[in-house]
């Protein structure tokens, strides 16, 4: 089984949170609610896997202010590729409080959509697992 270390952000403005509905077709949770991110690459450090990820999939105009470690945990996921292959993962999640100065997104294929949701209303969207366990802990839902 392949091992990935993920960057995870949860992104503040003003109170509300990034949230990002997934592919549907692929991921590993697809057509659900979930927070940004991706694996970190050879060579790379935590804040700088985390600043290209949100790059990536969130675009260039987003200013990320402030970066804080906040928890980790691992679990074992099933992706489903864009080819409808899958393969099963034990992932490591960094999880980071993020706040940006600005709400300029332009997201990638990744995502059917993306929305600044206010704290009371996270619980009422559909979160993958790993979305709803991290707002939980927060004490957000």
């Amino acid at each position: 089984m392949r091992q990935r270390t993920i960057v995870c952000p949860i992104i503040q403005n003003e109170g509300e949170y990034l949230l990002c509905k997934m592919a549907a077709d692929r991921g590993v949770f697809p057509g659900q609610w979930a927070l940004s991110g991706g694996g970190m690459e050879p060579g790379e450090t935590m804040e700088t896997a985390l600043r290209r990820e949100i790059r990536e999939e969130l675009g260039d105009e987003l200013e990320i202010a402030e970066v804080r470690p906040w928890a980790f945990r691992d679990d074992i996921r099933t992706k489903t590729y864009a080819d409808g292959s899958t393969e099963e993962i034990y992932m490591i999640y960094l999880i980071f409080d993020c706040i940006s100065a600005n709400r300029t997104i332009s997201f990638n294929e990744e995502f059917q959509e993306v929305r600044w949701v206010p704290a009371e209303k996270i619980g009422e969207l559909d979160l993958n697992e790993a979305t709803r366990v991290t707002f939980s802990q927060k004490g957000l839902i």
